[in-house]
Parts: C-alpha cells; sequence; structure tokens
C-alpha cells in the first residue's frame, strides 16, 4: 500500500489477504524488522548530521579563551593551551568538550606542519569544507586539500610558523556529534625576512563512529594578513 506507483500498488483487498496483516502477532513482529532499524539508524546518522552543520551557522560566540603553543621540529609550532571557562559543566561535558579541542590542536598542527598523513588519521575520507582555496565551492573528499600538502604550499615561502587558537566555543551535539568554532592566527616570517599574521575564522564539525572521532565538515572564512 505504500508504493506510490498506483499501477504496482495492491489493492485493499489485497493488503487484508497479505500475512503482515491477516496473520499479524505471527508475522508483523519479525518482518522488515531489521529492515526497519537500519533504515531508522540511517536516518538519525542523517538528522545528527545536519543539526550539526546547521549549528556551525551559530557557532560564533566567544565563552572561554585558549591559546594554543607546542614547538614542531621545523621551527613550526602550535601552542598548547590554558581554558578559562565560567559556565558551569558537569564533568563529563568537560571532559568531552576538551577532547574536541585537543583533536582540533592535533588537526591544526598536523595543517601547519605539512603532515599530510597525521591529517588523514583525522579526517573522514568523505570529508566536506568551504574555504577560500575552493573559490566559496563546496569540496568534499581528501584530494583537494592532499595538493597543497604534497605541493609544499603551507610552507614554501615560510621560514617559521606560529599557530595560535583564541576563542574556542565547542558544542556537544549529543554523544556522536560535536562543532567547534574559534579565531586562528598564523605568524609566519618570510624568506625575505618579513614578519606576517594572517586570521581566520573556522568552523570544525566532529562525529564519533566505531569509537573514534573524525573531522566531518569545515567552514574557513581568510581575512587576508598583515
Amino acid at each position: 500500500m505504500l508504493t506510490v506507483n498506483p499501477q504496482r500498488r495492491i489493492n485493499a483487498t489485497e493488503a487484508l489477504k497479505h500475512p503482515w496483516i491477516c496473520q499479524r502477532e505471527r508475522v508483523a513482529s519479525v518482518v522488515h524488522r531489521q529492515q526497519t532499524v537500519d533504515c531508522l539508524k540511517k536516518f538519525n546518522a542523517r538528522r545528527k548530521l545536519k543539526g550539526a552543520i546547521l549549528t556551525t551557522m551559530l557557532a560564533t560566540r566567544n565563552f572561554s579563551s585558549r591559546s594554543i603553543v607546542a614547538k614542531k621540529g621545523d621551527g613550526s609550532h602550535v601552542k598548547e593551551s590554558t581554558e578559562s571557562n565560567t559556565t558551569v559543566e558537569d564533568d563529563d561535558c568537560k571532559a568531552r568538550k576538551q577532547e574536541i579541542v585537543k583533536l582540533t590542536e592535533q588537526l591544526v598542527e598536523a595543517i601547519t606542519v605539512g603532515d599530510y598523513e597525521a591529517y588523514t588519521k583525522l579526517c573522514d575520507p568523505h570529508l566536506t569544507s568551504f574555504e577560500p582555496e575552493a573559490l566559496s565551492n563546496l569540496v568534499e573528499g581528501m584530494e583537494f586539500h592532499k595538493f597543497y600538502f604534497d605541493n609544499a604550499v603551507l610552507g614554501k615561502f615560510r621560514k617559521a610558523i606560529n599557530t595560535t587558537i583564541l576563542n574556542p566555543n565547542v558544542h556537544l551535539l549529543g554523544d556522536e556529534a560535536a562543532c567547534i568554532a574559534y579565531v586562528r592566527l598564523s605568524q609566519y616570517i618570510d624568506r625575505q625576512g618579513v614578519p606576517h599574521t594572517e586570521q581566520a575564522e573556522e568552523t570544525r564539525v566532529w562525529h564519533r563512529h566505531d569509537g573514534r572521532w573524525q573531522h566531518i565538515h569545515f567552514h574557513r572564512s581568510q581575512n587576508g594578513s598583515k
């Protein structure tokens, strides 16, 4: 009866003779049960992902401030952080938010030092993104990002890089999704010895699958350098 095409749809008389109706107690409790459960799981996953992406549009308030500082061998470093948070949260929420911040620190460090292997370990293979390099187009997958790692574009004209994450704000979206928004400052010295600072607003969505967090979507807006 749920078939959209009326020519293929059974009529009311045929429906009443169907085992799912006339033998409901024996058939209805087992037929399609697993299929229904699987469909509900897929629907719930899509609902959570949609909610996570919509939340990125709102995740711009500044509740806490952190700065990242950790040195990496070639002169690049990412700062390790301290947290100031005036909101009252239970220990579990605090721990999960701290985990998301740490994962984001690791991701930013991998980008800063050009470590593509570490980057891919943190990212879903079907990662989606909006970023200035894509000229306002939605990018899906890793190949677009791999180009910059392979060609050393990240550090080609820079002698040293220092990255600071300002005002990270984490939204927990149930037990399996989270969104983090922050301002990212990148300081570097070019090959002529001239200092530069770049600023970007970044929002990243994380999803936990099989007990492991993966980076599934991000949005980055560039404000230029000075």
